[in-house]
């Protein structure tokens, strides 16, 4: 069940991407036109390369890594996945236990960020057409974090509410670390995925199945239970 709600996540997210205006800069500065510029750029660098793509679909980690990573806070999205694990490293006393703990986090950092990466490459596999509605912009000037609004609508099917939750850094860019699919957060559906497992095996653990799951052939797999 849980691989199946986390595979919907991912494709809610790029049917969302997919469905935006005319862009070719991004605009880090404020959160809507952020999210939408990204989409385009993303899209239409698909597009381009569909013959790369027919003969190795190996080559969506490549746009995946160099059109939409660098738009997602996966540092930030990673830590709140560890949860209360970050304050159990900080508390730590021995130095050198500390040390290691440390280094572990940023390992689970960096493989959660390769296991994003194939999530999202997967899930450009499966994209179909919908349409969807943004809501108009808002003033996000003082705020640190902002939520950008979707509808995605299907003819014949409910519509399905969208928040993207997007977060400013000290530099005064917004990237994306969370959505809500109809109140439920992507965040929390991993956290949950994988509290059982660092809390019993530990973050080794974790680290050697997000890695496993990364290196695995691009395709969809939201609903067999390695996603």
């Amino acid at each position: 069940m849980m691989a199946k709600v986390l595979g919907f996540f991912a494709s809610v997210f790029l049917i969302v991407l997919a469905s935006t205006v005319s862009a070719s800069e991004v605009d880090m500065t404020n959160p809507y036109t952020m999210v939408q510029q990204v989409a385009d750029n993303t899209f239409k660098r698909v597009t381009k390369d569909q013959k790369m793509i027919a003969q190795d679909k190996e080559h969506l980690r490549v746009i995946v890594e160099e059109e939409l990573l660098p738009y997602i806070d996966y540092k930030y999205a990673a830590y709140r996945v560890l949860g209360s694990h970050i304050q159990k490293v900080r508390n730590i006393e021995d130095k050198e236990e500390k040390r290691q703990a440390i280094e572990h986090i940023r390992t689970f950092i960096d493989v959660f960020k390769s296991y994003l990466v194939a999530t999202y490459a997967g899930v450009f596999t499966q994209y179909t057409d919908q349409t969807v509605e943004f809501e108009p912009a808002r003033d996000a000037d003082g705020d640190k974090i902002a939520i950008v609004k979707t509808k995605i609508v299907e003819a014949g099917k409910p519509d399905i509410k969208i928040d993207f939750k997007v977060r400013r850094d000290s530099n005064g860019e917004w990237r994306a670390f969370d959505m809500m699919a109809e109140g439920i957060s992507l965040l929390d559906a991993k956290q949950s995925e994988l509290h059982g497992i660092l809390r019993q095996q530990g973050i080794e653990r974790v680290i050697e199945l997000l890695d496993k799951k990364s290196k695995l052939p691009v395709q969809f797999r939201g609903d067999d239970g390695n996603a």
